[in-house]
């Protein structure tokens, strides 16, 4: 993500608010009701200076009290009526609107799910978080007040400049004179803040990001006493965005003064003008004074104009900001199915896989290339490499978490790019090396493993992980885990993890390294029960140690991103140098690793 939005020489604030239409569409009787019902209460304020003329031109020349007291009568109840009538406004708006922010939310939310990992690869967390509140909060802000204000104040300029043109064309003409020159300063402002309101919110994502990392990284800040370090990085986030504010502010105070000082001149000067007119009888004073009632009444429409601009701008902003993730292209539909599956194919097959990531520079070579690796049925094949050969990668493709770049899998002979994504996930579980719990329940995290799993399969896969500690927490496996699982050790997540990814008893698993965290004794533990496992399910194990190597059939070397051996533990401890370097865990045997280009 760019720091710096881009010149918004093509960007158009209407065309950006547009499209919250589809969203507002199904409220918009009441919106408008409340629009009608607003531009009501706003020409209603328009009627009292005729009352005032009526009082002046009237009783008060007629030295009528009782009239006097009419004319008081009469403006009580405008002021009644208008202030029923915007509360009435505010009424009808309130919950339709509040409904669109939920709307809004939940498909933002729902899109997220759906988008591929390689976009959560390269969005930090605090940019979608930002655009899922703070972004949508203004949005909702936008409809119920800005949006709503730019049609009632200019309807009531309209109808203000036709009441004072009858009253007094010539004074009329004096007051209409700022338009031309506040239209410019509008198009100017609006062109300047688009930019600054786009920094500032882009930049509330930056800062929300590091206050999340902070926060979930809190043991490693205190740990390694990073809070100074960490503290200075929030200050100068924060400074940076203090002074985007301040810019904001700046332009804001400047078109404000702006608005606000130009049409004060030109009512200044029809008041001279008009108090001329009365002295010389061309002029009652019952007009002058609605008039000028008249003008200042409209003074709150004009000068609104500045910060109704702005909060539209930073509206357009947030819509912009939003529909840049709505517009992210979601994991692809799949392809029409293949060829028919022949017996050969059975269990997992990879013919000539390639992976390449999407922001990779277009001439590197790709991640992995020329992958052709078949798991019988029913067997399982560990895979073994050096750290960054592609392992973890070569994984992720199996439940599609990356969409290949070249080649096919295909599991029991179906090509996994023409199966629904949720009878894949079905189909293969998986399990990574880093552990990921959620703020819920030890039986919600483990059951999310298989929807609708029984309390029978829930135990099994506990005792299949050697998760049999969670009894004796507070609640069971009803207890709270936490954010992130960090009240578990990290053996316990590992656990938990693992006992998710079989609790559905899977046809195929895939475990990446999945027992890294434990300590030997648990791992020899869950050694015994995972082969039992193992035994009823096609399995491909990213494994590091000689002990987990142990639990498969076969083993697959992965080096340079390719596939360079296969065999038994044995067959390649006695044929393959760099296998034996791996698995001796003598780093310092830098003999035993074979040069490039040399054949293994």
């Amino acid at each position: 993500m760019p720091e710096e939005p881009a010149e918004p020489t093509d960007r158009s604030a209407v065309r950006s608010l547009l499209r919250l239409w589809p969203y507002v569409r199904p409220v918009r009787a009441r919106w408008i009701g409340a629009a009608l019902v607003a531009i009501l209460a706003s020409c209603l304020a328009l009627v009292i200076p005729l009352v005032l003329k009526w009082m002046v031109d009237g009783p008060v020349a007629d030295r009528d009290p009782g009239g006097v007291w009419l004319g008081a009568v009469y403006l009580l109840l405008l002021g009644i009526a208008e202030a029923l009538l915007f509360g009435l406004r505010r009424w009808l708006v309130a919950r339709p609107l509040a409904g669109v922010e939920a709307s809004m939310r939940a498909d933002l939310y729902r899109h997220l799910q759906r988008l591929p990992v390689a976009f959560h690869d390269r969005w930090p967390s605090g940019q979608l978080l930002s655009r899922g509140t703070t972004d949508l909060m203004l949005l909702r802000m936008f409809l119920a007040f800005p949006l709503t204000f730019l049609l009632v104040n200019g309807t009531t300029i309209l109808v203000g400049f036709v009441i004072l043109f009858a009253q007094e064309w010539s004074l009329g003409l004096v007051l209409l004179a700022p338009a031309l020159p506040l239209m410019i300063l509008c198009s100017l402002f609006e062109t300047k803040y688009s930019l600054v309101a786009r920094r500032a919110q882009d930049q509330v994502g930056d800062l929300t990001t590091v206050v999340e990392e902070s926060v979930l990284g809190i043991r490693i800040v205190k740990g390694f006493g990073r809070h100074r370090s960490q503290a200075l990085a929030f200050r100068a986030l924060a400074r940076r965005l203090r002074a985007t504010e301040l810019g904001k502010a700046r332009l804001l105070a400047g078109i404000w003064a702006l608005i606000t000082a130009i049409p004060e001149l030109a009512i200044g000067a029809a008041l001279v003008l008009g108090t001329i007119e009365v002295a010389d009888g061309n002029l009652s004073a019952g007009t002058l004074v609605a008039f000028l009632s008249t003008a200042l009444a409209l003074r709150w429409p004009v000068e609104s104009i500045g910060f109704l601009l702005a909060m539209s701008q930073e509206s357009a902003t947030a819509a912009d900001r939003y529909f840049e993730v709505m517009d992210a292209a979601e994991e692809p539909e799949p392809e029409a199915a293949g060829e028919a599956a022949r017996e050969g194919d059975r269990g997992i097959l990879l013919d000539g896989v390639e992976f390449r990531y999407p922001d990779a520079d277009p001439g590197s070579p790709p991640v992995l290339a020329g992958i052709d690796l078949h798991i019988r049925p029913g067997e399982t094949l560990a895979l073994v490499g050096a750290t960054g050969s592609g392992k973890t990668t070569l994984t992720a493709l199996l439940p599609r978490l990356h969409d290949l770049t070249g080649g096919r899998i295909l599991l029991d002979g179906e090509d996994i790019a023409a199966m629904e994504r949720p009878r894949l996930r079905e189909l293969v579980s998986v399990a990574f090396e880093e552990p990921t719990l959620f703020s819920a329940s030890v039986g919600e995290n483990v059951l999310m493993g298989a929807e609708g799993a029984s309390a029978q399969q829930l135990r099994r896969a506990l005792s299949v992980a050697q998760a049999d500690f969670v009894h004796d927490l507070p609640q069971g496996v009803d207890t709270q885990v936490g954010e992130q699982g960090l009240s578990l050790s990290g053996g316990q997540r590992q656990r938990l993890a693992l006992a998710r990814a079989v609790v559905g008893e899977p046809r195929f698993l895939v475990l990446d390294d999945p027992l890294s965290a434990l300590d030997v004794h648990t791992e020899a533990l869950v050694e015994a029960a995972l082969r039992r496992v193992l035994e009823g399910t096609t399995a491909l194990v990213v494994a590091h140690r000689p002990s987990t190597v142990m639990l498969a059939d076969r083993v697959a070397l992965l080096s340079g991103g390719r596939i360079s051996a296969v065999g038994t533990h044995q067959e390649l401890l006695r044929t393959d140098a760099e296998y034996a370097w791996l698995m001796s865990g003598d780093r310092g045997a830098g003999a035993l690793v074979p040069e490039e280009g040399s054949t293994r």
